[in-house]
């Protein structure tokens, strides 16, 4: 079996893009808004985008696309090729399957002029190399690329399908199969491909009557939720470009298919952005392969259990030779990491997780009172003394220290690559330093913004004791989570 597998061409560029359009317009059920149309955007370093041609009212239909013109595995012949059901791998590896059965057939794929338009160089983390990750320094993202964890179930789940049927799966790039050294790389760059693709540009497509939700938080392509949806690429929607301060589009799920609407108006020449939500730059830069300032107010810092047990003077976070520990998670209160958004306020109450408080108290408690505390059988009510603020206060500090550079260097850093950047364009090397120094910075912001409120809440006497606890609850949080695995 043949094929003619075609990546991007980057002189064929605006043709491709046509070719496109009018593939998705000739679809049965396809309804494409004449005041939009897809743009070169690559002046502004976003590739492509689509712009509005007229000015559109709050509301307005932009496209709709049917669902069974949706790349999914529902709507793949795979599904009737192979012996065993896709669907039992579950919604990223199938996808994933079903997209490189795709990709393969070439020109033959009812998909193909959509594979086209569809990247296949990234800036995700998943494509950084050990030196690149590197200079993100102590950002808790590197813990979640989860690549080793992807590769595994790429070859325990993908493999074997890929290589018990070579006449669906024919081997690209001039290897004779999927099998040793060479073919498993390939097969796995071919996934890692269009996981990345899943990651960035899919859709969880829900019920007709269930609301829409995109994205995922799980690490590497996987998820252990047997309730997540079905994934699927959905052409057009995808070419969006996302803007967390202009996005003034999003994508419904209707009965006749999915919507793309305005959500306010839009002026002629200007473009449309849908939204990823409120991301920290961490994960923007993890699942999207990009960073932009604008999403810097949704930045987070993540604690881990270690870095608190180191500060608190444990000799390690095992839970069975810590009684504290040990103490929580017995109520399931006990988590791996707790994250911190940004302050936009003076105040810890909104930003403190009610489990990383309640985890401090009972560090800061003496053997007699936890021992007490342990015969009631329930936490204690959490609050943020000038013991517990104390100790969040050398947590942070234990944090900070872990970072190679400080705040203020990493600032000049950015400053003079900026500068750079102004004048001619970086290379991918540059670039990817750039994200890196972006993403770490904000996080240094956060902890540094995060002290100096600790500071001030230690040295005003009338907030010695900050309440978590709402109507006198004493019973600790309201919706404890066991996140431990």
């Amino acid at each position: 079996m043949s094929s003619t597998v075609h990546f991007p061409d980057p002189n064929n560029f605006q043709s491709q893009s046509d070719e496109f359009i009018v593939w998705l317009s000739g679809k049965p059920g396809v309804k494409l808004n004449p005041k939009i149309c897809l743009a070169d955007l690559r002046s502004r370093t976003a590739g492509r985008g689509v712009v509005a041609q007229a000015e559109l009212s709050e509301g307005e239909e932009l496209f709709t696309i049917p669902r069974e013109h949706v790349l999914s595995t529902q709507n793949s012949k795979l599904k009737d090729l192979l012996p065993q059901d896709p669907n039992e791998l579950g919604p990223w590896l199938s996808l994933m399957l079903v997209m490189i059965y795709e990709f393969l057939l070439g020109d033959r794929s009812a998909w193909a002029p959509y594979f086209k338009v569809l990247p296949r160089n990234f800036d995700t983390l998943m494509f950084w190399s050990p030196s690149e990750l590197k200079e993100l320094q102590a950002s808790a993202i590197t813990d979640k690329i989860g690549k080793e964890g992807a590769e595994e179930a790429i070859l325990e789940s993908i493999a074997p399908i890929v290589r018990e049927n070579p006449s669906l799966f024919p081997p690209i790039g001039g290897i004779a199969s999927y099998e040793g050294d060479t073919g498993t790389q390939a097969l796995l760059n071919l996934a890692h491909t269009m996981g990345s693709l899943i990651m960035a540009y899919a859709f969880d497509i829900e019920k007709p009557e269930d609301e829409d939700n995109e994205g995922d938080d799980e690490d590497g392509y996987m998820t252990d939720d047997e309730e997540q949806l079905p994934k699927g690429m959905v052409p057009l929607a995808d070419m969006l470009n996302a803007d967390a301060d202009r996005n003034n589009a999003r994508l419904f799920q209707e009965e006749n298919g999915l919507v793309m609407k305005a959500i306010k108006p839009i002026n002629a020449g200007d473009e449309i952005f849908n939204d990823y939500g409120e991301i920290p730059r961490s994960d923007l830069l993890r699942r999207y392969g990009y960073v932009t300032d604008n999403y810097a107010p949704y930045d987070v810092v993540e604690l881990s259990l270690d870095v608190i047990c180191q500060a608190a003077g444990l000799a390690n976070a095992d839970v069975e030779n810590q009684p504290a520990l040990e103490f929580l998670e017995d109520l399931e209160l006990l988590d791996d990491g707790y994250v911190i958004p940004r302050p936009l306020d003076d105040s810890l109450t909104d930003i403190l997780p009610d489990e990383l408080v309640l985890l401090l108290k009972v560090l800061c408690m003496s053997p007699d009172s936890l021992a007490q505390q342990k015969s009631k059988n329930k936490p204690p009510k959490p609050s943020l003394g000038l013991a517990e603020a104390t100790l969040l206060a050398q947590i942070i500090q234990q944090k900070q220290a872990q970072y190679a550079t400080s705040l203020e260097v990493d600032a000049t850093l950015l400053a003079r690559v900026s500068q750079a950047e102004a004048s001619t364009a970086l290379d991918d090397s540059s670039r990817r330093r750039k994200m890196a120094v972006q993403v770490r910075l904000g996080e240094k912001e956060v902890l540094q913004s995060l002290y100096g409120l600790l500071e001030s809440h230690v040295a005003n006497p009338e907030s010695a004791t900050l309440k978590r606890a709402a109507n006198g609850d004493s019973d600790g949080p309201r919706n404890p989570k066991a996140q431990r695995t």
